[in-house]
């Protein structure tokens, strides 16, 4: 039997994780802009507080950009082709009644001919959304695996993860490309500038640094630590749908089992299937994890389980 109250804690527990984490990355963006805009400015705070304001436009800019161009850009690197109703009917009827349950129109529906075991959600709303699903899985679940399974990417269209992630994945370019241009202007014109400052200033160039070369890889950790809270959330939302958390874990555990690699998944679109494609599994277990746009597949189905008594 579901229980509805952990079922309803775990959701928000990660809504309120990924709040958190959120609020942390643009302020860690905001305060790489106000450091950058300190050394620039020669220690001047409206310069920093000019050039932090710059950093929040040029954000929202690329954001937008990736977040308007992002779904067709997947379909068509995906080789997703979509199909119509007659194509796929018990497919079509399980997205259509679950897009009524949750209040969305139904998505566009895709298909991905590759026998590995994977399904994604894309578009940049609830009305542009599109969900695409894998020949492999489709032909190795049941009614009940594949309702779990389609609940849980209409989930993420429901809670907007495709714009999240466009804004997540906006500011990690923007910081390592950022970082970069302060690091090739030390090297090019800028050292002779720092050797005549005052020691003020060759703190602020020394943190300066330290933050260019290491603000990438927080920001890319911040962005993985996001995409893993939004997928628990989808996966507690989809069972909110369907109301049968075992559909989805035993769709999970088939996925689980499957080392075949999708041929056309890559690093910018590993994030949006429901499971990592890439299928990375060398290496120190810990260190995967930390580095990984998903959740272990294991805790995603203890969690599911742990929600029936």
């Amino acid at each position: 039997m579901l229980s509805h109250k952990k079922m309803y804690n775990q959701i928000t527990s990660n809504k309120r994780n990924t709040w958190f984490l959120l609020i942390i990355f643009i302020a860690f963006f905001l305060g790489l802009g106000y450091v950058f805009g300190l050394f620039y400015g020669e220690g001047d705070e409206k310069s920093a507080i000019g050039l932090m304001g710059i950093f929040g436009i040029a954000a929202m800019v690329y954001a937008a950009i990736s977040y308007y161009a992002a779904g067709k850009l997947t379909l068509a690197i995906s080789h997703a082709k979509e199909i119509q109703k007659s194509d796929q009917p018990e497919l079509y009827r399980a997205v259509e009644n679950l897009s009524i349950a949750s209040g969305i129109p139904t998505p566009k529906i895709y298909l991905i001919d590759d026998t590995a075991l994977n399904a994604f959600a894309t578009g940049r709303d609830p009305k542009h959304a599109a969900v695409a699903i894998t020949k492999g899985l489709l032909d190795k679940l049941d009614k009940s695996e594949l309702e779990g399974v389609m609940a849980h990417e209409l989930s993420h269209v429901q809670n907007y993860d495709i714009r999240l992630q466009s804004i997540t994945v906006a500011l990690v370019g923007l910081i390592a490309l950022i970082s970069d241009i302060f690091l090739r202007s030390l090297f090019y014109g800028g050292r002779n500038r720092s050797r005549s400052r005052g020691k003020g200033n060759a703190i602020i160039l020394l943190i300066g640094i330290v933050l260019a070369i290491l603000s990438p890889i927080i920001a890319k950790l911040m962005h993985l630590a996001i995409s893993r809270e939004r997928e628990f959330l989808a996966d507690a939302s989809g069972v909110l749908l369907t109301r049968y958390p075992d559909g989805l874990a035993r769709a999970l555990e088939k996925i689980s089992k499957d080392t075949e690699p999708l041929e056309v998944a890559n690093k910018a679109t590993a994030h949006l299937y429901i499971e990592n494609p890439l299928r990375n599994e060398t290496g120190m277990k810990w260190l995967n994890n930390l580095f990984s746009t998903h959740p272990p597949i294991e805790d995603r189905i203890a969690r599911l389980k742990s929600m029936t008594v």
